[in-house]
């Protein structure tokens, strides 16, 4: 399983998942191959849970096999 959070390198910094990854919600596309070899399911969260679930729908849609894991301090 990967953890990879998608809320800005800013608010990462300020505190982030253990062993997560930081990818912002905008940088997917631009990640789509190492993504794709990272070890899933891949759990993604954020500040809420809002940019995890456009990021769940975005690498489902690309065939990634991952769940929207919510606020980055419930996973």
């Amino acid at each position: 399983m990967t953890i990879i959070d998608v809320r800005s390198p800013q608010e990462y910094i300020s505190g982030h998942a253990a062993n997560s990854i930081n990818i912002p919600l905008q940088e997917l596309k631009d990640h789509l191959t190492a993504i794709k070899s990272f070890s899933q399911p891949l759990v993604l969260c954020c500040a809420s849970g809002y940019r995890s679930g456009e990021a769940t729908a975005f690498l489902t849609g690309h065939g990634i096999n991952c769940v929207n894991g919510g606020s980055w301090q419930s996973v």
